[in-house]
């Protein structure tokens, strides 16, 4: 606790740290896709638990609103690939820069109802919190002002919006252009609603549906 009173940010950054960490250590760990599947979870939820628990809220504010924006930023995700066949496999979209999309989960998984259970559990259940306590709970207050305590929860300058949301658009590599829209649209929503549990719950539904199309589509790839 003390070290969380001298670094306040601590709650909001250190879960996505181990959660980007796992992410790009994955590919070379030594173990089988479900002993990684179990470990990731477990470790990203006990990171939650003892880091973060003090300041993650999953108060609702507007119900029907937010699981709109959730199913509206998932049917926006997967329309440019649904519209127009061949759309990621544009320069814009693969290249040095934004990188190559990458099938990250192996084909023995894919019939592993517990590594498929707990990916589905990762992404609609943890993803979202350690995500929002990140991009919008904590990095656009701090571009605003150094003790970003002092900053109410869905208070943006201009900088301080458009940065997270392309940012945000960074982390997703080849999907750049819908996670700079999802990051737009994400960042309006804490505007609107202030809500920190708003937001959990609209990239809960967003990423929740993503996972149902992939395991009804076979389209592996938008779990990167």
């Amino acid at each position: 606790m003390k070290l969380i009173e001298r670094f306040p940010s601590v709650p909001y950054v250190v879960p996505f740290v181990v959660f980007a960490v796992l992410l790009l250590a994955a590919p070379s760990l030594p173990t089988s896709p479900r002993v990684e599947a179990i470990s990731r979870v477990a470790v990203l939820t006990l990171t939650l638990v003892i880091v973060a628990r003090g300041v993650i809220d999953f108060r609702i504010t507007n119900w029907a609103g937010t699981l709109a924006v959730g199913a509206g930023v998932f049917a926006l995700w997967i329309a440019p690939d649904m519209l127009v066949p061949g759309w990621r496999d544009s320069w814009l979209f693969q290249n040095g820069i934004t990188g190559k999309l990458q099938l990250s989960m192996p084909v023995a998984a894919r019939s592993d109802p517990i590594v498929l259970a707990l990916r589905i559990a990762r992404a609609a259940i943890l993803v979202p919190i350690i995500e929002e306590l990140f991009w919008r709970a904590w990095l656009p207050r701090v571009l605003v002002a150094k003790d970003f305590r002092t900053v109410p929860l869905g208070r943006f300058t201009t900088m301080s919006f458009v940065a997270t949301a392309v940012l945000f658009a960074s982390e997703h590599g080849p999907y750049w252009e819908v996670g700079l829209a999802a990051g737009v649209i994400y960042n309006w929503w804490m505007f609107r609603t202030r809500s920190l549990g708003d937001l959990i719950l609209a990239h809960a539904v967003t990423n929740l549906l993503l996972s149902i199309f992939v395991l009804l589509t076979g389209r592996w790839e938008y779990w990167m």
